[in-house]
């Protein structure tokens, strides 16, 4: 499954290339780009663990980036 999500408040290009970096090593993504100039995340991943994965990856960008939010 392929969806596009909206992030809020992401603020540096750096920042994105780690939330993207870190999104790729969950188990079942098959392909994943954050863009910091459109304030979007493309997630390519499995149909069955689809929503699992997406919370996976919301915590990956607290992490990077504490004030970010994916907006589902």
């Amino acid at each position: 499954m392929k969806k596009i999500f909206k992030l809020t408040d992401l603020d540096c290009a750096n920042c994105a290339r780690k939330m993207e970096d870190a999104i790729r090593k969950i188990d079942g993504v098959q392909d994943v780009t954050v863009s910091f100039m459109t304030q979007k995340l493309t997630l390519v991943a499995d149909d069955a663990r689809f929503d699992e994965i997406v919370k996976e990856a919301a915590k990956v960008c607290r992490k990077v980036e504490p004030d970010c939010t994916i907006n589902v």
